[in-house]
């Protein structure tokens, strides 16, 4: 919607009105140019496109990664519909659209991987999984400095700040298998966190996070997210690293993961769950400084892509490469 037309990395583009452009994508991206949700700074309408074209690398459709010996791009047939139309001035008709876009990537077979805009398009994105995938059968791991459960904003309930609760209140996802990683700061206020308790949900704060451990915090999200559940979808909100590594984000608050904690803990999300949809969100591109936060979520997509695809190549019986092994052995 905003900028020249351009796909991610240079990976072919489909259109979503003829399925069999993506029939055997196994991942499908998808961009989500809304803010009309943001409470704060706005600007990340025009997130899908630095996230697809921010890059120092040609723009061919290839991405071998160093340390898993796979190409994502390639082994994966990513493909990119290109942004679904979602004007800010009407809320609801940008969600159903998006919903309906992700339903139908998931209807087909593939991986929607949702490019933001803002937090707003959770709602739609795991909705539109749990279509396909079954009521409450879809656990979501959110990685953010927020819990996005408030039951307004400013009114209204849709919005980057509610979106965790009106899909718990509508059964699209569980509660007691809601696992949110990295909360900090000054929000939300004790009647919310009640709510949160109320349902079940599980959240790991920065606090928390720090005094066990990323790692050991995944492994035990891990073991909740796979109980009774089919899938896992993935929403990862920019503003869980700290804005000293990505400014541009509406609601920037100190003391988050680093870049590099992030990016493993994507990947070995991919590598480990069966990921049926994920979302990037709240990058503002015109409060960036020198690219960095594009960059950074950038590396998530394609961390979280090359992750599928060494589980799949695993699954499949292909001998793999693990992170820790020594690149001669490749």
């Amino acid at each position: 919607m905003y900028g020249p037309e351009a796909t991610f990395a240079g990976v072919p583009a489909a259109d979503l009105d003829d399925p069999a452009s993506y029939a055997e994508a196994g991942v499908v991206i998808v961009g989500a140019p809304f803010d009309g949700g943001t409470s704060h700074r706005p600007g990340c309408r025009f997130g899908p496109l630095a996230i697809r074209t921010t890059d120092y690398l040609p723009h061919d459709g290839s991405r071998p990664h160093l340390a898993l010996g796979v190409d994502p791009l390639v082994d994966l047939g990513v493909v990119d519909i290109g942004d679904v139309e979602m004007p800010s001035g009407d809320t609801e008709l940008s969600i159903s659209r998006l919903e309906e876009a992700v339903a139908r990537i998931a209807a087909g077979g593939a991986i929607p991987i949702v490019l933001g805009g803002d937090h707003t398009i959770a709602l739609p994105d795991v909705t539109g999984v749990a279509r396909h995938v079954g009521w409450g059968r879809v656990s979501v791991i959110h990685f953010d400095a927020h819990a996005d459960t408030a039951d307004t904003q400013f009114g209204a309930l849709v919005g980057h700040g509610t979106p965790m609760r009106r899909l718990i209140e509508s059964g699209a996802a569980r509660g007691d298998r809601f696992l949110q990683i990295g909360l900090r700061g000054y929000w939300p206020e004790p009647e919310t966190l009640d709510w949160m308790a109320e349902q079940g949900m599980r959240s790991y704060e920065m606090t928390e996070v720090v005094a066990r451990g990323l790692d050991a915090c995944l492994t035990e999200a891990f073991a909740i997210a796979t109980d009774q559940c089919d899938a896992v979808f993935l929403s990862v909100d920019v503003d869980v690293v700290d804005p000293g590594s990505a400014p541009a984000t509406g609601t920037p608050e100190p003391g988050g993961l680093s870049a590099r904690e992030l990016l493993d803990a994507v990947r070995r999300i991919a590598m480990e769950l069966p990921l049926a949809g994920m979302d990037i969100v709240e990058l503002s591109p015109p409060f960036d400084h020198a690219e960095v936060t594009a960059y950074l979520c950038n590396r998530i997509a394609l961390e979280a892509m090359s992750g599928i695809a060494w589980r799949r190549a695993r699954i499949a019986g292909e001998k793999v490469r693990r992170p820790t092994d020594p690149l001669l052995d490749r």
